[in-house]
């Protein structure tokens, strides 16, 4: 974006990339942050003249901490009631809490078949001892310091210039409330919450793809005056030794024998599940190495309606290691003859020369090209260390 961007220009990016990194989207919080932070400050005529004047700097010392929480300021951009560039104050009513987001691994056979797992959670639940208060009924005080507010308004010198900030209310740690030690509940020592162990059922269901979240709304945890937020599951698609998946089709590599390739036969494929594919290949029809088959319908199920995709085989022939003497007379007379060479015109010197075989680290080099100039100039020079002897 343009340094000189109209506020139009600078909100529309904002929405775009706050949509995408928004934690209900399964966002990354911090990044969201982030992007919010860099927000405010650009959209501030005095924040941004202070950054572009003295840089990240400047605003540190200036004071950030008073900014406006990323939930606030995308509910207001986003249909929470005016607020930023709309008129209007701070969202109404309750906020919402934080989400819990949890990855869970999956194993392609469970993606298959379907899962049911059990998560177990510690999370905050309000006091059942004070029903979320933290002390007696009516021993909550308004803290006088802040009125309430939970934040204090300090005022900083700034080279010719003043910086109004906020920061956390020191006397009441920012709550807006404050309890005497006596009368504090003694279940949560006034934090109004408890810890609670907690057991989510997760069902994976057939055809979930790598990604896919699962939500638990308002299981996160509580506070008071605050709608708690959501527990998400991410299911995480574990690489599988055999098999892979795009999208609802799977795919597999099998190797077929020379014979079974030549003149047909059976080959079994393992599926996911307790059962096994027979596949006949016809008499006739001859595979060669890298063909590739498809089986209709012996993919992945579709999610929800559980539509199977199509399974895709991928055929490589297994040659013997060696023949006898004999098994390479029956060859001779069941293939077609071998190719004569080419006719070389008669001033072309023919040399005779023999194949070597070669390692894996030279297949692999022949393949892909040396990694670097080093490994050319010492496959030119032998591969050995060269020595340069001083001139006497």
């Amino acid at each position: 974006m343009s340094p000189d961007a109209s506020e139009a220009e600078l909100k529309k990016s904002y929405r775009k990339k706050a949509l995408s990194l928004h934690p209900d989207k399964g966002g990354d919080p911090e990044l969201f942050k982030e992007v919010t932070s860099a927000y405010e400050v650009l959209s501030d005529s005095s924040k941004r003249e202070m950054y572009d004047r003295f840089g990240a700097e400047g605003l540190s010392e200036g004071g950030m901490g008073g900014g406006m929480d990323p939930q606030d300021l995308f509910s207001q951009l986003f249909g929470g009631g005016g607020g930023f560039f709309g008129g209007g104050g701070r969202p109404k009513g309750p906020r919402k809490g934080k989400d819990l987001i949890h990855r869970v691994k999956v194993t392609l056979e469970d993606l298959y078949k379907g899962k049911i797992t059990k998560l177990a959670l510690q999370k905050h639940v309000l006091c059942s001892s004070c029903e979320g208060r933290g002390g007696k009924e009516g021993s909550v005080k308004t803290c006088d310091t802040c009125k309430g507010q939970g934040v204090k308004v300090v005022l900083r010198q700034l080279g010719p210039m003043v910086q109004q900030m906020q920061q956390p209310c020191p006397d009441c740690d920012g709550t807006g409330e404050r309890i005497a030690p006596q009368d504090r509940c003694k279940a949560c020592n006034g934090k109004k919450v408890t810890q609670e162990r907690k057991v989510l059922e997760v069902r994976i269901d057939k055809g979930m793809q790598d990604g896919q979240q699962i939500t638990f709304k308002e299981e996160a945890d509580q506070a008071p005056n605050t709608i708690p937020g959501d527990v998400i599951i991410i299911v995480d698609e574990q690489p599988h030794p055999r098999f892979k998946r795009k999208v609802n089709d799977l795919f597999v590599d099998v190797k077929v024998d020379l014979l079974t390739a030549l003149a047909g036969g059976k080959v079994s494929i393992e599926h996911l599940d307790d059962h096994a594919l027979s596949v006949e290949i016809p008499a006739g029809d001859i595979i060669k190495p890298g063909d590739m088959k498809v089986l209709r319908g012996q993919g992945m199920p579709s999610y929800r309606h559980h539509e199977p995709g199509d399974l895709y085989v991928n055929l490589s022939v297994e040659f013997p290691e060696s023949l006898s003497e004999e098994q390479m007379g029956l060859l001779e007379k069941a293939l077609p003859p071998r190719k004569r060479p080419a006719n070389l015109p008669n001033n072309v010197d023919v040399e005779d020369v023999i194949m070597d075989n070669i390692d894996d680290r030279e297949a692999h080099r022949a393949r892909t090209g040396p990694s670097n100039t080093m490994d050319m100039e010492d496959d030119e020079a032998g591969g050995g260390p060269q020595v340069q002897c001083a001139q006497g």
